[in-house]
């Protein structure tokens, strides 16, 4: 139908209209016939357009609802196969129940648990599918509706090459009304932009910024917004769709100005200009105006930083902002907090999450976008600074003055501002944590920008090869606080003379790089190779020096978070050594047993080393307790699964399957880290002159001894030569948590 009105309305234009415009017209037919062409000429063409309209909608919803209906149908044989099947609920939801029997017959309790969990993960993975089916029903009807305008006697109303282009225009229709939404309009404005926003496409995200009328327009939308939904007198369920809006609208605008998405289905590829970044450059040292006479106006960096702080952002668009934000916030760190509004409720700002900060200092809510952007964060931290003029232009040829972002933050007397509402909060318990809140965004970045990950992603994701760049800033992170472990060393024992350092907040995030670079330390501590076979890196090799390594080790490891992602890596890394000196193809003449003494010694050092960090936080410092270890480590075990895909591609050329091996071992891994972590108490007297480890040596060694059970599985090897070599992995994981821990203690590795 589309194509033969196309049709229709050609041969009007053609034909009838043509003649029309050529013909001599006079008297009656002049002011009538000749009207009547033109008109019914143009109806032809109006009909065209909204065929065209209908049938594009249409097409793309029916790819949309396919692809659902396709997964859906997906997750239901799935279960069906389990014995699970679905039951409507009623609700638009559905759930799953087990419908089959349990290999013991009766099912059991610890049973039942097991089966409600699995089905509760069929209807997680269903029922989204059905959500956004609905959504687009809501949509296609609307698009359609408007493209018909409801008189049958006129075509030509709104005409969309796209559903995503109706969709991108009710949204825009919602914005228009800014904080007069209804709670159901906001609703429908954030499903709109979580379910079309991060398209790959960027289709839509990029028409919504657009019809918000430009870079200031979307600024002053937002910030209405966020101030109404944060206010005092805000309901929860207002804050919380506002909260909803800032994650939505940050994800959108980062799609929006990915200037390498992929065409979308008519050819174009869809992205905001460079310009938008440069206005928004402009306007961060502006004050946002969305109401006449306002007298507590926002700068635009400060309502732009709430959108920052969602979303993977290139480069291209988030340095220069994040330049530009941390050399203003170096000539005068106090320029952004004049304005803020002290003494209301802290929930109040441009931040609704409320995540570090309340919004109104953008040093953190661009540090948090470079740790949502790793790509960003890479070029941020290790190309040389650009110098930017007041106005966010370039200043060429202009000296940024100092010789990396690194340096710049590190330096010990660098200002971190209290990011809060609240008024006197100097002295106040809250204090030392609102400082600790750009730390924890500058770790963030740091981690982003040497893992190759958003430092937040999913647990369960794989590692990022490490390429020259993030290997030689990690190499630089450790230089840095080895040298300077004072810088992020956190103290809370009165009697004790050392000051916390202003960073010791980022340790969690410098735990998570330790973690991830734990191949290069524990190659480090060996003393081999950098090229090292036994010892690989996941990419580039990061080359550092033993007293830099051990020294950061022993400093970070204080930290809970950062204790169980170190513990975690090491033991699922000492798997995966031990795993490739067993099956692994070698000429050495060495004896097998005496190798894996040697592959396990390192790890038996990085564990020494934390046993030694762990009872320095709790016994010395009183920086944490036994406990909050025990639980932190819980939280961490995202690192054995992690670790041990990096080395896949190894395991595959031996085992047909490497993911059902690495399923196992996982497991087994796990079981055997928090096993360690209970045992590697630091609950002896304070102040005990000799401290010993007898349970944390105990749980090193058998960590080292279940690695050698995990590659002799289903082996060739008999028995005997098992328990030898389970004998030589515990030898080598003793000595080296007996050197680790001293190596600590001493506070140096020479």
């Amino acid at each position: 139908m589309r194509d033969d009105l196309e049709t229709l309305a050609q041969e009007a234009r053609d034909g009838m209209l043509a003649k029309s415009e050529k013909a001599r017209w006079a008297g009656v037919n002049a002011e009538v016939t000749r009207g009547f062409v033109d008109k019914t000429a143009k109806e032809f063409g109006d009909l065209a357009g909204e065929a065209d309209s209908i049938y594009s909608t249409l097409s793309d919803v029916r790819a949309e609802l396919a692809a659902h209906q396709s997964a859906v149908k997906g997750v239901v044989r799935e279960a069906h196969e389990a014995s699970f099947r679905e039951q409507d609920n009623g609700d638009g939801t559905v759930s799953f129940h087990y419908a089959g029997d349990t290999p013991r017959g009766a099912i059991l309790p610890e049973d039942q648990q097991a089966l409600n969990e699995q089905g509760r993960g069929y209807a997680k993975r269903v029922n989204p599918h059905i959500e956004k089916a609905a959504g687009l029903d809501i949509d296609i009807k609307r698009a359609l509706k408007k493209a018909h305008g409801g008189d049958a006697y006129n075509a030509g109303h709104a005409e969309y090459s796209s559903l995503n282009e109706a969709q991108a225009e009710r949204a825009a229709e919602l914005a228009e009304k800014g904080d007069e939404m209804s709670p159901k309009e906001l609703s429908e404005l954030n499903r709109l932009l979580e379910q079309n926003g991060r398209e790959k496409n960027g289709e839509f995200a990029t028409r919504v910024y657009e019809k918000l009328g430009g870079p200031e327009k979307a600024l002053e939308f937002y910030a209405q917004m966020s101030v109404q939904g944060t206010g005092d007198d805000a309901s929860a369920t207002r804050l919380d769709a506002v909260q909803q809006l800032q994650r939505n609208m940050g994800h959108t605008l980062a799609n929006a100005t990915e200037p390498d998405a992929p065409q979308g289905l008519d050819g174009r590829k869809y992205h905001l200009p460079a310009s938008w970044g440069e206005e928004f450059r402009r306007l961060g040292t502006q004050p946002i105006e969305w109401q006449r006479g306002m007298t507590n106006r926002p700068y635009g960096y400060q309502v732009l930083g709430g959108l920052l702080r969602y979303g993977n952002y290139d480069p291209g668009f988030l340095n220069p902002i994040a330049e530009h934000v941390t050399q203003l916030h170096r000539d005068d760190p106090g320029r952004f907090l004049t304005n803020s509004p002290a003494g209301s409720d802290d929930r109040y700002g441009f931040n609704p999450s409320g995540k570090l900060g309340s919004g109104n200092d953008p040093l953190n809510s661009v540090l948090e976008a470079l740790g949502h952007s790793p790509d960003a964060a890479e070029k941020f931290f290790t190309e040389p600074p650009t110098k930017y003029n007041e106005n966010g232009t370039v200043d060429q040829g202009g000296d940024a003055g100092f010789a990396s972002y690194l340096d710049e933050f590190t330096k010990e007397d660098f200002h971190w501002n209290i990011d809060r509402n609240a008024f006197n909060l100097v002295g106040h318990p809250d204090a030392e944590q609102a400082l600790n809140e750009g730390p924890k965004a500058l770790g963030h970045a740091l981690e982003a920008a040497t893992t190759g990950r958003p430092y937040d992603s999913d647990a369960s994701a794989d590692a990022v090869r490490h390429t020259p760049e993030r290997a030689e800033l990690a190499q630089e992170v450790v230089e840095r606080f080895g040298n300077n472990p004072e810088l992020i060393r956190h103290n809370e024992n009165g009697d004790l003379d050392e000051e916390s350092g202003p960073l010791h907040a980022m340790r969690g995030s410098l735990g998570d790089i330790a973690a991830e670079y734990i191949g290069d330390f524990q190659r480090t501590v060996s003393g081999e190779e950098v090229s090292s076979d036994v010892f690989p890196s996941f990419g580039e090799e990061a080359e550092f020096k033993s007293g830099d390594a051990v020294r950061f080790l022993a400093e970070v490891g204080q930290d809970p978070d950062a204790y169980g992602s170190i513990t975690a890596a090491q033991q699922a890394y000492t798997r995966d050594v031990v795993d490739g000196v067993i099956n692994g193809d070698s000429e050495s003449n060495v004896d097998l047993g005496e190798r894996v003494r040697a592959a396990t010694e390192p790890g038996g050092v990085v564990a020494g080393i934390m046993s030694e960090a762990r009872a320095d936080a709790v016994l010395d410092y009183h920086a944490a307790s036994d406990q909050e270890f025990n639980d932190a480590a819980d939280e961490k075990q995202k690192w054995v699964d992690r670790i041990l895909s990096m080395g896949t591609d190894q395991v595959a050329e031996r085992v047909p399957i490497a993911g059902d091996v690495i399923g196992w071992v996982s497991e087994d891994i796990q079981s055997s880290v928090m096993d360690s972590v209970y045992r590697d108490s630091s609950d002896q007297a304070e102040g005990e002159a000799n401290r010993q480890y007898t349970e944390g040596l105990d749980a090193a060694r058998d960590s080292a001894s279940n690695a050698v059970s995990n590659a002799t599985l289903n082996s060739d090897l008999n028995y005997d030569t098992i328990d030898d070599l389970k004998r030589s992995a515990r030898s080598g994981a003793q000595s080296g948590h007996t050197a680790g821990s001293a190596w600590e203690s001493a506070g140096d590795s020479s």
